[in-house]
């Protein structure tokens, strides 16, 4: 049987991006740039991976991403791909609104898909527009299968998104489903992953505030 330590196994790390003027503002699904505290909050993770050598580093195609991951490879002289594959989530008809709105919501739709079974509940949108769990985890997995396939016993970054890595966990049985609300992954929060494309084991998280 294989082991999470086996060189066939790719490390991912799999990081939210740093603080933006959406998130300082309580708004959802916006896609704005750093803020200064956000500036810092990259350069500390710069810090913190200082150490790390990075064989690979992938973002999504949204510019807080994209300007966070700057921070980290500028002095690596790596350069970093974008992908619409590790994209945040799309909110539909909530995109732009405040978390209080979007909390409201949540609230209505975790009471009705409560008794549904986990294939139904996937597969449910909560708003007009929005996309499925079952829509993202699907676009995700494979991502990250293609990623460890291509760079086994390596080191990739992955700069993504909150409600990304809360699907992520709620995939791999870390956290049972909307365990983690809105604010629990923060900025530059990170999931350490072990794949050889077919398996996955999380091997560690930062920054992420588990219930109880």
């Amino acid at each position: 049987m294989k082991k999470a330590s086996d060189k066939s196994y790719s490390t991912l790390y799999i990081m939210r991006h740093a603080e933006t003027e959406a998130n300082a503002s309580g708004i959802l699904g916006s896609d704005t740039v750093l803020t200064e505290k956000g500036n810092e909050q990259a350069k500390k993770a710069a810090e913190r991976f200082k150490d790390i050598h990075f064989d690979a580093v992938y973002t999504s195609d949204l510019i807080r991403t994209q300007q966070t991951a700057e921070f980290i490879t500028l002095e690596r002289k790596i350069a970093f791909t974008a992908t619409k594959a590790i994209r945040e989530r799309h909110y539909g008809t909530l995109e732009g609104s405040s978390f209080e709105e979007y909390r409201v919501v949540l609230k209505e739709y975790l009471e009705k898909i409560k008794d549904m079974s986990e294939d139904k509940r996937m597969q449910q949108r909560m708003v007009e527009g929005m996309e499925t769990e079952e829509d993202v985890i699907s676009r995700l997995i494979t991502f990250l299968r293609e990623v460890a396939i291509a760079y086994p016993g390596k080191n990739v970054l992955i700069v993504s998104h909150g409600n990304v890595m809360r699907v992520i966990l709620t995939h791999l049985g870390f956290v049972k489903h909307n365990e983690l609300p809105i604010g629990a992954i923060e900025n530059t929060g990170v999931i350490k992953l072990k794949s050889d494309g077919v398996d996955f084991f999380v091997e560690e998280v930062t920054g992420i505030n588990r219930p109880g």
